[in-house]
């Protein structure tokens, strides 16, 4: 086998990262964090935040590899006090990603179709179903955790607190 038979390329995939709110010393500290993992220094247009005073918020089109939205989102989740959002779409080989954090909620992720759709795998469902008298947790709830409801409860405030955000179309469906 050629070493050119060898190397296979790594499919490339696309996203968005949406930095909901964020203190503004930290906004240096997150361009450098992103800028890591992406692989190039990043100069975000950060806007205030008026739903979170003193806070600012940005958005950020990538691409690179397959898996670099989890990257992402793990290396901004150790920044505490912020509010973020990365979304990967599907590539060849790979679903789509969607990743949340909040700093009353913690991490969230969730595998997403191609039309957008949260995808919950049968051993998660099956999970709630045998824990569901256990906990106390109506079962409702249980499932909308497992679909990120509380996540998009809380940062729905932050994503329309502006009128003048920018809007974004990720993609145009035919």
């Amino acid at each position: 086998m050629t070493a050119r038979m060898a190397a296979v390329s790594q499919p490339m995939a696309r996203g968005m990262l949406f930095i909901h709110s964020a203190p503004a010393a930290l906004c240096p500290h997150l361009e450098w964090a992103a800028g890591s993992v992406l692989g190039d220094a990043l100069h975000l247009d950060w806007t205030d935040q008026p739903a979170e005073p003193h806070s600012r918020r940005a958005e950020f089109p990538w691409s690179g590899e397959a898996g670099m939205g989890a990257a992402l989102a793990s290396k901004l989740a150790g920044f505490q006090r912020v509010r973020f959002e990365v979304t990967e779409e599907a590539s060849p080989g790979s679903d789509g990603q969607r990743f949340c954090f909040t700093p009353t909620l913690g991490a969230f992720a969730a595998t997403v179709g191609v039309h957008g759709d949260i995808l919950v795998s049968e051993d998660r469902i099956n999970n709630v179903l045998s824990q569901h008298g256990l906990s106390g947790e109506t079962l409702r709830s249980a499932l909308e955790s497992l679909l990120g409801t509380p996540w998009d409860e809380e940062l729905d405030t932050f994503r329309y607190a502006s009128e003048d955000a920018p809007i974004r179309w990720l993609h145009q469906v035919v």
